[in-house]
């Protein structure tokens, strides 16, 4: 069924992912965005918990997105992009 699939986590390389730097709602503080993520919750969280460790920084998983603290977009790029994530863009400023 469509619920089924819609849990199903895209292999890297289908994913089509923006990494973005946001400020608004922050509290002034830069946090590196990650969107477009399709899969299953877990694998969104582990890929978040992977993104922070490599940076050594703190963040978070809520909205289907990854939040990671800091103004770290191209570190956050090249790791995605090494992983397999080969149609990750940049978005933004």
């Amino acid at each position: 069924s469509a619920e089924e699939s819609s849990a199903e986590t895209l292999v890297p390389n289908q994913q089509k992912l923006y990494v973005s730097i946001d400020r608004k709602q922050r509290g002034g503080k830069e946090v590196t965005l990650v969107e477009g993520f399709v899969g299953a919750e877990s694998d969104l969280i582990d890929l978040g918990k992977f993104l922070k460790s490599k940076c050594g920084v703190g963040g978070t998983v809520k909205d289907n997105e990854i939040l990671i603290q800091g103004s770290l977009k191209e570190k956050v790029f090249d790791l995605l992009t090494k992983e397999g994530y080969t149609q990750t863009k940049k978005k933004g400023a």
